[in-house]
């Protein structure tokens, strides 16, 4: 009796090193995906007066947790009855993610015109002031829905293969890191500028060391959401030209003497920038007509 117990010990001991070691596969697969989650929220979170950040942070925070309870029993779902959904899926989110890099340098060589909301009282009013919040808090969750699409699916992708359980522990895993990890960066981000404040206004000599230091970071702020979103583009690319490398077997072989980072670059940059084109000329044919 006493056997059989240290036997599903074991059995449980061997099932959660398989889930951590998995999961560490899985997460860095999804690390480009999460970079640009983190670079979207950081942006989405800030521009709110101080007292607001953290609250409207909360509301995009349960909206993603909610994301993630609607994806992983439809993901599962499939990866138990209709497995080969899961790389269509995988390839139209590869299709998604090449897009969306595309037009991020696109817009960043030819740069046009955004309206770009400010939340920080002046003359409007308190009821204006909270229409415009849920406006930002809907932008984000929506976001948050597509970027945990591919986050799941492309988790799940790494492993299954392997039995129900260990895929539902390993997705779940990185859900969770998903959710938790990027919107407690992205709230030690947003407050990164307020705590700046606070040490210059620590003491009231000049240049003294808390100063220089609360400056370099109402400085930095900015700065580090654009270096964010800089990364979060490339390994964009990056992820949609790996998962094209991987799926499609006319890519797989294709310039085998390129290191396997410059074949994905390549693979993800050119698509995205067909999938742009095509999508820009489908919305000037919708324009006219």
């Amino acid at each position: 009796m006493a056997s059989g117990f240290f036997a599903v010990l074991d059995d449980i001991a061997t099932l959660m090193d398989d889930v951590a070691s998995m999961s560490k596969v899985a997460t860095k697969k999804t690390a480009g995906i999460l970079g640009d989650d983190l670079a979207v929220n950081a942006e989405k979170a800030s521009g709110f007066v101080s007292s607001r950040e953290i609250p409207v942070l909360w509301a995009i925070t349960k909206g993603s947790f909610i994301n993630k309870l609607i994806i992983l029993p439809v993901a599962f779902l499939l990866s138990a009855f209709l497995p080969v959904a899961i790389t269509l899926i995988l390839l139209l989110g590869a299709l998604y993610l090449a897009y969306e890099g595309g037009e991020k340098i696109y817009e960043y060589l030819f740069p046009h015109q955004k309206s770009h909301i400010q939340i920080h009282g002046g003359e409007k009013t308190e009821d204006e002031i909270l229409a415009l919040e849920k406006k930002r808090v809907k932008e984000a969750i929506v976001t948050d829905f597509i970027l945990s699409v591919e986050i799941v699916i492309i988790a799940l992708g790494t492993v299954l293969e392997e039995p129900l359980v260990t895929r539902i522990l390993v997705v779940s895993v990185v859900a969770l890191i998903a959710t938790v990890g990027v919107y407690g960066i992205v709230a030690l981000l947003v407050r990164m500028d307020d705590f700046g404040m606070r040490l210059i206004a620590l003491n009231e000599r000049n240049n003294s060391f808390s100063d220089v230091i609360g400056k370099f970071l109402v400085r930095a702020l900015p700065k580090v959401i654009k270096g964010l979103s800089v990364i979060g583009t490339l390994a964009l690319i990056l992820v949609a030209g790996g998962i094209f490398a991987h799926n499609l077997d006319f890519l797989h072989h294709f310039l085998p003497n390129f290191p396997a980072l410059v074949r994905e670059f390549i693979f993800g940059l050119v698509i995205g920038v067909i999938t742009l084109i095509a999508v820009k000329g489908f919305q000037r044919i919708f324009k006219r007509s």
